[in-house]
Formats: structure tokens, C-alpha cells, sequence
């Protein structure tokens, strides 16, 4: 009887709050609740079920543009129309995406390899300043150096985004002789592969996880997906061998280049994530 009385204030309070501020989120409410309440106000969790009970939690918001194609730097060509990756390092696809916290909102940049789908580098940052997405890409070639990858023939696909044209960015894909490939406009189906990687992050784990209170719980969050996706989660498409037990045979088998009877076929499509 006395939580179901606790409960009523609560929401009266909640409906009171949203007159003045219809768009305040569920956080920032509790917040200001404990406040009122002290120590009679319910957990965290325990508030959110009820705003979900209540039919109160916002409505979740539109995607959100990660990148912007309208800028005066070079636009480069889609180069991998048709084209199948034949071994790691030769085919890396790059995105941004956003990641919800109690606090604000964080982005993720993204570095995927198309070949054994391992994420090769990414950097989890408040903005989506280029400097961020940069250092994603600076880790995963110096990765790709340790583990003994020949980048040599390495395409970089990405959208059209100020992150990925700017100079910075392409001047450090052609100190490795990357060769640099780009969406064409308004076809994100283009970066399918980016897009289903940044799919996967979000449907099995960040959806079903408990919202992270800040960047710095979504960065160790982070670490944990990435490890459990690249060292622990098998892939179909890699004969169900994980992403990096795909690239580690590789190298071991062919030294990181293309298997012979595969160099002269470039023709098909990606296989499935």
C-alpha cells in the first residue's frame, strides 16, 4: 500500500515536470526526484520500470546523422562494387555511430574488416570531431602491423562524411598505400557490412544491456563487446571460427597475402555477416 501511494506521488510529480519540460528524459527525472523525495524515492531501475509501466519514457529518437557529405573536401569513388575481399587487411569498411548514455550521448568510430569481420580499431569519443576518428584508424594499422598484415593492398570504404575526406584522414591512408573507396550519395546499402557491424553492437549487447551512466562506464562496456565479438563470438561465415581465429589462420596459411587460386577472382559479393 505505502509503494503504491510512493508510485502515485511519483508520477504526479513526473506528469507536474513534463508540463514545464515536455522533453526531459527519464535520468535527469530521477535526479530531480531523489531530490524531492530523498530517501523514500525508488532505485534507478526501479524508476525506470515504473516510467515504462506508466507509458512515460520519451519516445525514441530519429536516427542520427553521424557524418556530413556536405563539404568542399575530395569525394572518392565506390571502388568495391562486386568486389569480394580475399584475405584481412585487404578490405576495411569505417563508420560512426552513437551510443545513449544517462549523461548525453557518445560516438563510436568504427573500423571493421570485411574479410574475417573482426573490428580492427575504434575509439569511443563526445564528439565526432575528425582527430576521433583518426585515432580509430591509427589503431588499426598499427595493429595490423603487429600481427604481421600486408596493408599494401588495403581498401578503405567509408561514407562520404567530413571525417573520412578531410585531409588529415586521406593523408594518412596513402602513407600506407591505402587505396580509398566512398558510398555513393544517399545509398547507405553501400556500407552494408559498417552498418550490420554497428547493428550487431547495438542488438546483442547495447539494447539489452542496462543503459551506461556515462562515457567512461560505455568505454569499458566497449572493451568488453569488443573482445567477447573479435576473441569469443564464431562466425558463420568464417566456417563459425571467431574473427580472429579467421585472421590468425589466414596469416599463418598464406602470410597475410591472398591464397593463389584466389587472386585471380576478385568477382562477387561479401559474404554475410
Amino acid at each position: 500500500m505505502e509503494r503504491s501511494l510512493l508510485e502515485s506521488q511519483i508520477v504526479e510529480v513526473v506528469a507536474q515536470l513534463r508540463s514545464q519540460a515536455p522533453g526531459i528524459g527519464a535520468y535527469k527525472l530521477f535526479l530531480i526526484l531523489r531530490d524531492i523525495f530523498g530517501s523514500r524515492m525508488l532505485g534507478r531501475d526501479r524508476f525506470y520500470e515504473l516510467m515504462h509501466r506508466k507509458h512515460l519514457m520519451l519516445a525514441p529518437l530519429r536516427r542520427r546523422h553521424t557524418t556530413n557529405s556536405n563539404h568542399n573536401y575530395r569525394k572518392y569513388k565506390n571502388l568495391i562494387k562486386g568486389f569480394r575481399p580475399m584475405t584481412p587487411g585487404e578490405l576495411w569498411v569505417a563508420d560512426i555511430t552513437y551510443i545513449d548514455t544517462d549523461e548525453g550521448v557518445c560516438y563510436l568510430h568504427l573500423l571493421t574488416d570485411a574479410f574475417t569481420h573482426e573490428i580492427v580499431g575504434w575509439k569511443l569519443s563526445d564528439s565526432l570531431l575528425a582527430s576521433h576518428t583518426l585515432s580509430a584508424l591509427n589503431d588499426a594499422i598499427d595493429s595490423a602491423r603487429e600481427q604481421g598484415l600486408d596493408l599494401r593492398s588495403l581498401i578503405h570504404h567509408s561514407d562520404r562524411g567530413s571525417q573520412y575526406c578531410c585531409n588529415l584522414y586521406v593523408e594518412r591512408l596513402k602513407e600506407v598505400g591505402a587505396s580509398i573507396s566512398m558510398t555513393e550519395d544517399g545509398n547507405p546499402t553501400d556500407n552494408a557490412i559498417a552498418e550490420r557491424m554497428n547493428g550487431i553492437i547495438k542488438q546483442e549487447w547495447l539494447y539489452k544491456m542496462k543503459r551506461p551512466k556515462d562515457m567512461q562506464q560505455a568505454q569499458s562496456i566497449m572493451e568488453g563487446i569488443v573482445d567477447f565479438y573479435n576473441n569469443k563470438r564464431p562466425h558463420m561465415s568464417n566456417g563459425m571460427k571467431t574473427p580472429a581465429e579467421m585472421r590468425r589462420l589466414h596469416v599463418a596459411l598464406f602470410g597475410g597475402f591472398a591464397p593463389p587460386a584466389a587472386q585471380a577472382d576478385r568477382r562477387g559479393v561479401f559474404h554475410n555477416m
